[in-house]
């Protein structure tokens, strides 16, 4: 299973971002979906979570100013990022998660520049 992430790029701080993971439609229905981040020096990180029901979790470092969402007719989470920060560079992978399956994206770069 191969998850398609997009929409990294260059920004200046305080600017913002989207993120697309388009998720297999076989499987988008039952899995929990995530974004996880992983910066040069530093070990992969959870950015943030929805649950198959819902629920969402966050970061503490990047609560109030990311989204994550979905869109069900196009079997896309989303991770909207706003007022991002230099601290926010990373590359950027979804991840889609049920019962003992991870599925994982291919990386997207955000870079954000002071």
């Amino acid at each position: 299973v191969q998850l398609q992430a997009s929409g990294g790029g260059l920004v200046q701080a305080g600017g913002s971002l989207r993120l697309s993971c388009e998720i297999p439609r076989s499987i988008f229905s039952v899995v929990d979906m995530g974004w996880y981040r992983q910066a040069p020096g530093k070990q992969r990180e959870l950015v943030a979570t929805m649950f198959r029901i819902g629920r969402t979790n966050y970061a503490d470092s990047v609560k109030g100013r990311f989204a994550i969402s979905r869109d069900n007719a196009k079997n896309t989470v989303y991770l909207e990022m706003n007022d991002l920060t230099p601290e926010d560079t990373a590359v950027y992978y979804c991840k889609a998660e049920y019962g003992h399956y991870e599925y994982w994206g291919r990386g997207t770069q955000v870079t954000v520049s002071s």
